[in-house]
């Protein structure tokens, strides 16, 4: 039996399958995806053999890692209830759906570990929330590391309870997303000065990770860190104080709340 096996291998689907080559290699992973072509290349540059189909893939997979979309899990449960899966880990990475949720659309006694990971994951750095549920007798610590683990191989993991798993997609999940904004409306007005574009990008995109890495191993509050760049009288806090007559935390607050309520929203479409 595989160790992992991966229903879907795209933006994210595709870094989880790489994570889990590196921690049970490529011999104990399998997967599918509907195209057979993208199956076929993913072969190839992996050396990952594929399951001809999710019901194939489930049977023989001890920790069944659903990486579809929530529109999409329909068609996911009507697989799974083609063979019997009962005593094995789900791992899903379906935004918004609880275990609840999924535990009813599957309709078999298994495990289930919802995740909210983020896309830097494709680089080793992501940042992952999960929630270990105590559907199907719930988990040992040793089938909490075979889930950890899974996702410490691509960055960072939090265990946290479900109530806080929409918020943390606010937190971790969406966020890459303002952050590249916010890179490239930096690097825009940078170039507006007379910077080359791709010299912008690259002063804005290290300044950020430079910046997370500071506070992270530092362990300082961000108001310190951002205080120790602002000299009295000099340009970082003039452009602080544009930042907030601009509304930049307000901003950042509201998006948070859309996150959050499109989060809600998608789970009670499950």
């Amino acid at each position: 039996m595989k160790k992992y096996g991966f229903i879907g291998a795209g933006n994210m689907g595709f870094p989880l399958l790489k994570g889990a080559i590196s921690i049970a290699g490529a011999q104990n992973v399998t997967f599918s995806t509907p195209f057979k072509e993208e199956m076929e290349r993913i072969k190839e540059q992996t050396g990952v053999e594929y399951s001809p189909d999710t019901a194939t893939l489930a049977d023989e997979s001890e920790n069944i890692v659903i990486c579809v979309k929530p529109q999409m899990l329909e068609s996911v449960y009507a697989d799974l209830s083609k063979v019997g899966i009962k005593g094995r880990t789900v791992i899903s990475i379906a935004a918004g759906v609880s275990c609840a949720s999924l535990y009813e659309g599957i309709r078999q006694d298994v495990r289930i570990a919802r995740i909210m990971p983020n896309t830097p994951a494709m680089v080793g750095e992501g940042m992952s929330c999960i929630c270990f549920s105590e559907y199907g007798g719930g988990f040992s610590e040793e089938q909490k590391k075979d889930v950890t683990g899974l996702f410490e191989a691509v960055g960072r993991v939090e265990v946290m309870n479900e109530a806080m798993m929409n918020v943390a997609t606010c937190a971790n999940g969406s966020s890459p997303a303002y952050v590249f904004m916010f890179i490239e409306a930096l690097a825009d007005s940078v170039v507006a000065l007379g910077i080359p574009r791709k010299t912008a990008y690259k002063l804005v995109a290290q300044t950020v990770m430079g910046s997370a890495r500071l506070m992270l191993e530092t362990g300082e509050h961000p108001g310190v860190l951002k205080d120790n760049v602002c000299s009295p009288g000099g340009t970082t806090i003039a452009a602080v104080e544009a930042l907030e007559e601009c509304g930049l935390r307000n901003a950042l607050m509201q998006a948070t709340k859309a996150c959050y309520e499109k989060s809600l929203e998608l789970g009670r479409k499950k």
